[in-house]
């Protein structure tokens, strides 16, 4: 061999090959004593014995992540080899493969053996992820290795055929989230994914969500029982789409527009007499005075159900219960039918929020309403809305932050009392954000000591049991949240169901290989990234750093 190496950054002679392969050396050296003491803190954890490995090598991992290799780094590329940059799968296999090739760059004797066994053990993990994914997700199809998870909307339960045709399309694994309906519809969702894997040949796990504590924005006090229709027109006033309302005769009290769970705006409705409705065509009309006395005409359009029909509207339009309607049917002779308008939802009252504004976050379960003015248009009182989980006040000071709906409305802690915690809005679009009930609350600053199990969580565990195959965890924040979660499947006969934990906190992130050690070492076991809350917790611009680092851990 000759005595210098050329490279694109000069020469490098034979002594420095040589002190690169003993800082490589030396580095396994040390990766290898992590390795040894993370296994040695882990073992009551690892009672799988096909997880051992993987928990090796991770802790290989975490021994090599503890190092500055930058240099090292920078120096292997120079030469056309392995930087390490890549070797999370099989940490000790890449040391001794770069090992291997600076000694025989060098001129040494390699025995056979050694190459042959890097190999070998670097297939070896590379199997064992497929297989640990497997025995978690089921076997993939064969024209794909990813897996389908469908998160199961309320229809699901009542709808087979929807169920089916899913799992034709390439449904793999079905979500039913427990933070919504109940134990009955549940019961039917497993029961038609079920039904639907026999007849169909396709198979597909069912994943029970827990709910976990929900840090949300409890209830808003509903506006006036006022529905107001609003016909879309251009910049000079002209029409471009009337508003659309659906005149229900089902029984069901009228409500607000609203968006369904595929993100659809569904129409507001009027609850109308039924039978008054069922004599309605397409191209009657139906004439109204709306609550400000004004004339109105609806356009009958078609049927939208068994006993409703979908109006437009051009005109902008308040109608509320008791506000009568009437048309003339077109039989001559035939009187005009009149029928009122029944109960209304109301929607939650208009709370906006702007920079700058003040917002009382109480831990008593009051409907929120707006802030409160004086005659002069002055804040007598701020808009308020409670949380959830009171338990979090106990857990929260002055100048940390909170977020709201996702990151739409952001804030600072000012203070916190008695009465809950005053809040400076400090996040918000020009125009204000509406403060709706039921939105995510993150507190990134705060360590909520929170039991990540509720007591709902508990019972609804109970039946998931017997259901599901794979449990998914919410607000997982540490290894103790996980032998919660472990030992309360234990107790009730669940050894052999799968754990997805959701990553969603800064907690979680920063302890995520003990919740790894403490979840795999006892079931098969993946990880959600929830990149919802994770991006709020941790910061939008940081979020695609954090993935690959959980990407990589996993």
């Amino acid at each position: 061999m000759n005595d210098r190496l050329t490279s694109n950054k000069g020469f490098r002679d034979k002594a420095d090959l040589a002190s690169l392969l003993r800082e490589v050396q030396s580095l396994r050296a040390t990766v290898r004593k992590v390795q040894q003491q993370c296994l040695a803190a882990w073992k009551p954890h690892l009672q799988q014995r096909d997880f051992k490995p993987s928990a090796a090598n991770l802790g290989a991992y975490i021994g090599l992540r503890r190092q500055d290799i930058r240099d090292m780094q920078s120096r292997l590329a120079d030469l056309g080899m392995s930087s390490l940059g890549r070797c999370e799968g099989h940490v000790l296999g890449t040391l001794d493969a770069v090992t291997n090739a600076l000694r025989l760059m060098l001129g040494e004797t390699v025995p056979a053996g050694s190459m042959t066994l890097v190999a070998r053990v670097m297939k070896q993990e590379s199997l064992l992820l497929r297989q640990h994914t497997n025995r978690l997700l089921g076997l993939p199809h064969t024209h794909r290795s990813t897996r389908f998870m469908v998160t199961f909307p309320s229809e699901c339960g009542a709808d087979y055929p929807l169920v089916r045709d899913l799992l034709l399309r390439g449904m793999d694994c079905a979500r039913i989230n427990l933070s919504h309906d109940d134990i009955g519809v549940w019961e039917q969702m497993a029961d038609n994914v079920r039904r639907a894997s026999k007849e169909t040949g396709r198979r597909c796990k069912i994943l029970m969500d827990l709910a976990g504590p929900k840090l949300r924005t409890g209830s808003i006090s509903p506006a006036p029982p006022v529905l107001h229709l609003r016909p879309k027109h251009d910049a000079e006033g002209k029409l471009l789409h009337p508003a659309q309302v659906i005149l229900d005769g089902s029984g069901a009290p009228g409500r607000p527009s609203r968006r369904d769970e595929l993100g659809n705006t569904l129409p507001p409705r009027l609850a109308i007499d039924a039978a008054w409705v069922a004599a309605l065509k397409p191209g009657d009309e139906v004439h109204f005075r709306d609550l400000r006395g004004s004339r109105r005409t609806l356009v009958i359009q078609a049927p939208a159900g068994s006993a409703e029909v979908l109006a437009l509207c051009d005109k902008g339009t308040y109608a509320a219960p008791g506000t009568v309607l009437e048309y003339q049917p077109r039989t001559k002779g035939r009187r005009a039918r009149r029928s009122k308008s029944g109960a209304y939802t109301a929607a939650p009252a208009d709370i906006r929020l702007h920079r700058g504004d003040g917002l009382l976050l109480t831990a008593a379960p009051t409907p929120g309403e707006p802030a409160q003015l004086d005659t002069a248009g002055r804040v007598v009182a701020p808009a308020h809305v409670s949380c959830a989980v009171p338990e979090v006040f106990a857990h929260l000071r002055a100048g940390q932050r909170v977020w709201i709906d996702d990151g739409r409305i952001g804030a600072l802690i000012e203070s916190v009392g008695a009465q809950g915690a005053l809040l400076h809005i400090t996040h918000a679009r020009p125009q204000g954000e509406k403060l709706l009930p039921e939105k995510g609350l993150n507190f990134p600053d705060s360590v909520l000591d929170l039991p990540a199990l509720t007591p709902k969580d508990l019972a609804d565990l109970d039946f998931a049991v017997t259901q599901a195959d794979i449990i998914g965890y919410s607000f997982v924040n540490d290894a103790e949240d996980m032998d919660q979660l472990v030992d309360a499947l234990a107790e009730r006969g669940g050894q052999g169901l799968g754990i997805i934990a959701k990553i969603e906190t800064r907690q979680a992130f920063a302890n995520l290989p003990d919740i790894v050690i403490h979840g795999a070492g006892r079931h098969s076991f993946g990880v959600m990234i929830a990149r919802g809350d994770l991006a709020v917790e941790t910061g939008y611009e940081h979020l695609a750093e954090k993935q690959e680092e959980i990407l990589w851990l996993c």
